[in-house]
């Protein structure tokens, strides 16, 4: 049973990273993931596209 949290979490963790190595906010992102969990991972793959670097 706590495997499955662990992975959860693990996931939100790798997402957050993901995100902000996209330009995107890794916290938002790593909260969405706590709530959608792969939904999420698959959204953030497929549609959501690298931002410009914000000066």
């Amino acid at each position: 049973m706590y495997g499955y949290y662990i992975g959860w979490g693990t996931l939100s963790l790798i997402n957050a990273g993901l995100a902000q190595s996209k330009n995107r906010s890794g916290f938002g992102w790593f909260l969405l993931t706590l709530l959608l969990g792969p939904i999420a991972t698959f959204i953030l793959v497929a549609f959501c596209d690298r931002l410009p670097p914000q000066t």
